[in-house]
């Protein structure tokens, strides 16, 4: 059995070693070409888009690696197939049990590396990978914004982050407090700040405003700071409302109850967070009353995303058991690839309906792999019951 297993493993992991070298090298040339002008024109030279492009490999892997396996999988058996060898080793003893066991500890070890991609090499190269384009665009990594809610006792306070940039630094920061009746009693604008392990806000360049309806004279986020500001200073300008309170500040403290992996996973795309930030996000959001939907979806999605190359090798499995001499291999071949390429498209349609519809998000990840599972085993038992 262990010369067995040796050959099987060695041929599809070969096959599947070409084929993801193929796509790979593809999507490099593609991307370099995509990136060699804008940085030319940067003047960064080429030697960092090569090194731009090398760091999108991981993703590319990560990304690609479902179809690769599938690719690999069937033209190693099947090419098995066709020159009878798999023939010979059911003759020597290789039953459908047993190859399914063989099979499935290599499908075991495919969603290994498909996590250990996903969930560590890949977030560190989209980080330095945001470090380089953060040279190109003045620093800048996301510009979309992002708000945040947050919760200490009674009062209550929307955060909103203008811009991040790689270094961690966030710019144009809105603190809005709340108080037990829900009006608003401080509010707070800072150039930048960053945010501690601890989740300690440090902003930097403050405008503070502090409604007197407050129930405490500077209310509860201007209680937190550490340097406390003096009433009688020249800064502190009484406003045409003599009911409104003006500060400016250099420096400022702010003990939130955000974690800094919670504000990390706000300010970056889903798509590059590992599988523990995505959920930390989501149990953030749900705590907070906000919509979860969207990346709760997409932590089920990465959360299965392992089990979606273990089906890939179970779609492949049945064409070891198709008589290749009564019809050309490369049209079945096809045909399998094609199963595979649906499989990922009813995925991916799959979120976008979930989302719209505000289904089960564990639903809305697990049906397709069970589904094509499902396929791919009723496709095996009747090859193997009836031909």
């Amino acid at each position: 059995m262990k010369t067995v297993r040796r050959l099987l493993y060695r041929d599809i992991l070969s096959s599947f070693a070409l084929v993801m070298a193929g796509f790979l090298g593809l999507f490099f040339f593609v991307d370099f070409i995509d990136d060699l002008d804008r940085f030319q024109r940067l003047g960064l030279g080429v030697g960092l888009a090569l090194w731009s492009c090398a760091l999108k490999l991981p993703g590319r892997f990560y990304e690609l690696m479902p179809i690769a396996v599938l690719i690999g999988t069937i033209f190693s058996l099947a090419r098995l197939a066709q020159s009878s060898e798999f023939t010979i080793l059911r003759t020597g003893g290789l039953g459908p049990q047993r190859a399914l066991g063989l099979l499935s500890t290599l499908a075991l070890g495919f969603a290994a590396l498909a996590f250990v991609m996903g969930d560590y090499v890949n977030p560190w190269a989209d980080r330095q990978a945001q470090l380089l384009k953060s040279r190109a665009s003045g620093g800048v990594t996301n510009a979309a914004g992002a708000w945040m809610k947050d919760r200490d006792g009674d009062y209550s306070y929307a955060v909103h982050v203008g811009r991040a940039k790689a270094n961690g630094v966030m710019e144009e920061v809105l603190i809005l407090e709340f108080d037990p009746k829900g009006a608003m009693a401080t509010r707070l604008t800072a150039k930048e700040a960053t945010v501690d392990p601890g989740g300690r806000w440090q902003l930097q360049n403050v405008r503070l405003m502090q409604w007197s309806r407050a129930p405490t004279p500077l209310g509860r986020l201007t209680g937190r700071t550490t340097d406390a500001p003096n009433p009688d200073s020249p800064q502190d300008k009484l406003a045409d409302n003599p009911t409104v309170r003006e500060l400016l500040l250099p420096q400022y403290s702010w003990q939130s109850q955000l974690p800094a992996g919670v504000v990390s996973a706000a300010v970056q795309p889903t798509w590059n967070m590992s599988t523990l930030e995505l959920y930390r996000y989501t149990r953030h959001l749900s705590s907070q009353e906000q919509s979860s939907q969207q990346p709760e979806i997409q932590f089920w999605r990465k959360a299965f995303y392992p089990f979606a190359c273990m089906v890939m090798v179970a779609l492949a499995l049945p064409f070891a058991y198709l008589h290749f001499r009564a019809g050309g291999i490369s049209v079945k071949v096809f045909g399998g690839i094609m199963l595979g390429i649906s499989f990922v498209v009813l995925n991916a349609v799959a979120g976008h309906l979930g989302m719209l519809r505000d289904w089960t998000p564990w639903l809305v990840a697990s049906v397709p792999s069970l589904l094509y599972l499902g396929i791919s085993m009723a496709a095996f038992w009747w090859l193997v019951r009836f031909r």
